[in-house]
């Protein structure tokens, strides 16, 4: 996030890392990602952390414990060096509580690399790459109980609320009024993907550990030509094209993937996955504007995610099947 958290208390920081036997000489807030929040910890004699901060009303306490243990399961016993996976505190956690209800952190090494953005088009060997380790880590066993992740949206019934009463006014902040502008206009056809994941909704085949947004950003280029995953708080068991809808764009890429693994990519699972991201998108920044918030750097970019994935969704229901 680019925006610094209003309400947390950064004091909380250099005393829990404690738990994990760092003392910071430094901690710099680093403006990356979106959703958590993260600082960069500098010992003596230069060695680094990544030190994230999750609000954990949006994902249970819980469920994000269970997906950072899975992550250092992957690392440490399934031995998939690609895990870019939270280091355990001196009793063994990978996730501790700062305060009583909202903010929980976990720390990472700190690794050297390039990361890409979203939108980013990796060229074919790239892809190849990617499909590679994708196809590593949905071959292996899943290290513990490793949560579900269920095909159906997680916002559906936020977005179906802000769809069936118009005319109740938003008073979240400066975007809420043109975002529920918004919503209206794009209403009937967000009625009609909602009803098409309907008709298409099926769970493709056995699930696999997938990790759930392995986009460009998600993915750091690392020196001696090494690919890093990050970003594995949606680590979970669910069909392989839950990850592969975001990498594969012809068929050499699904036949790598098949050659790989022996399991040829369902074609309209990757289609249903790619409509659920996008409904799954528009529902988390209905929550976003519906709330309190102000005219920001992140309100600005959840702003142009809302209207380009609306007029995404509004071009393929045009385009049709």
């Amino acid at each position: 996030m680019r925006d610094r958290p209003d309400d947390f208390d950064e004091g909380l920081l250099r005393p829990a890392l404690a738990a994990w036997g760092i003392e910071a000489a430094t901690l710099d807030y680093a403006p990356v990602g979106f959703g958590d929040f993260h600082w960069i910890a500098g010992g003596r004699g230069g060695r680094r952390w990544f030190v994230t901060v999750a609000d954990v009303r949006r994902q249970t306490f819980d469920g994000l414990r269970l997906a950072m243990e899975t992550a250092a399961a992957l690392r440490e016993e399934a031995g998939l060096g690609f895990v870019v996976a939270p280091l355990r505190a001196g009793d063994g956690t990978t996730l501790r509580r700062l305060d009583a209800r909202r903010y929980a952190m976990s720390v990472f090494p700190y690794e050297e690399g390039q990361a890409g953005d979203f939108g980013d088009e990796p060229p074919a060997d790239e892809r190849a790459l990617i499909i590679d380790l994708l196809a590593e880590l949905h071959r292996t066993p899943p290290p513990l109980p490793t949560p579900a992740r269920p095909l159906e949206p997680a916002g559906r019934a936020a977005l179906e609320q802000a769809l069936g009463d118009p005319s109740l006014p938003w008073l979240g902040g400066p975007y809420a009024r043109p975002a529920q502008e918004l919503i209206a206009e794009y209403a009937a056809v967000l009625r009609r993907r909602l009803a098409e994941f309907d008709r298409r909704a099926a769970e493709p085949g056995e699930p696999v550990v997938t990790h759930g947004e392995p986009h460009p950003g998600n993915l750091l280029r690392a020196p001696g030509e090494r690919l890093l995953l990050v970003d594995w708080d949606t680590v979970g068991m669910a069909p392989p094209e839950r990850d592969l809808w975001l990498v594969a764009r012809d068929a050499s890429d699904l036949a790598r993937y098949a050659d790989a693994t022996g399991r040829r990519p369902d074609a309209g699972a990757l289609a249903l996955y790619r409509l659920r991201w996008a409904l799954d998108d528009v529902a988390e920044f209905v929550e976003w504007f519906r709330s309190p918030h102000a005219r920001t750097p992140d309100a600005e970019q959840s702003w142009a995610a809302l209207t380009g994935t609306l007029k995404q969704l509004a071009d393929d229901d045009a385009a049709g099947p």
